[in-house]
């Protein structure tokens, strides 16, 4: 059983070491609260778990304290794909929900498998999800003074389970002041892909990632025989020509656990019972 976590680039982690450390301590606790439910649940019911948790932290931009866009209002997206069964299901600019990931999940019982705007909001409250607003007095600050620093931010993570399988979560609040209803890479297959062989969540400037359909590629290199390593440096050597920014995290059927990004500002935990990993 292997654990791995992602906190989104956020630029201020590598300018403010007193923001880095609070969240590398975050994670650390989260990486491991998700081990131990691990230990009982399937890696598909533990990534909605972690992805919850990290959801419920204002540290990240993802559910609590996600980023404002130019109208004023916050829209989430998150995805959740299940690598037994392959299936992928989302909600992309998701309105006053608290948790995205777990309509996600709720979404993987039904035919519409992913769903957006008004449609996605519809369900949820269809569904049991009550109105809940998740902005915070520091998004709203960051939004009446224009700033955007802390926009590249998302959180996900990949799980395998003592089955071996395995699942991946990844959830966003998106980039801050983007014009509404941009779609984000979060609740696509570039940003969070998985099969039997290996789970991948993305993190960084979406267009780059959706241009590079950066998961699926290094899945699907893994499933033909890749290494993760080599299957990493490949896809990101593809983000090269246009200056794609990305971070990565990923686990393989075998146990191994790689991350990678193009600049070195993201934030990660693993864990596997024994030995624990934070940057």
């Amino acid at each position: 059983m292997k654990i791995i976590i992602h906190g989104g680039f956020f630029s201020e982690s590598s300018t403010n070491h007193e923001t880095k450390v609070a969240k590398q301590e975050a994670l650390l606790r989260i990486v491991k609260y998700s081990y131990a439910y691990l230990k009982t649940h399937s890696a598909l019911e533990t990534v909605v778990y972690a992805v919850s948790l990290l959801e419920d932290d204002e540290l990240f931009n993802a559910g609590i304290g996600s980023q404002i866009q130019s109208d004023g209002k916050i829209r989430m997206s998150a995805s959740l794909m299940d690598g037994t069964t392959e299936k992928f299901s989302g909600v992309i600019n998701i309105e006053e929900v608290k948790n995205p990931i777990q309509v996600a999940l709720e979404l993987m019982k039904v035919d519409d498998r992913v769903l957006g705007g008004s449609g996605a909001t519809n369900f949820a409250r269809q569904h049991g999800f009550e109105k809940f607003s998740t902005e915070i007095p520091q998004r709203r600050a960051e939004y009446e003074a224009k700033l955007v620093a802390s926009g590249m931010g998302t959180v996900g993570c990949v799980a395998l389970d003592a089955d071996g399988k395995l699942a991946a979560a990844t959830s966003t609040g998106g980039k801050g002041f983007e014009i509404p209803g941009r779609i984000s890479d979060s609740a696509t297959v570039a940003g969070n892909y998985v099969n039997a062989f290996c789970g991948v969540s993305l993190t960084g400037v979406g267009e780059d990632i959706v241009s590079n359909a950066t998961a699926a590629k290094i899945v699907t290199r893994v499933t033909d025989g890749f290494t993760l390593e080599k299957a990493f440096e490949k896809t990101f050597a593809e983000l090269k020509p246009y200056d794609g920014f990305a971070g990565a995290i990923a686990i393989d059927k075998d146990g191994n656990l790689f991350h990678q990004d193009s600049h070195p500002r993201m934030v990660f935990a693993s864990f596997d019972g024994e030995k624990e990993e934070v940057f």
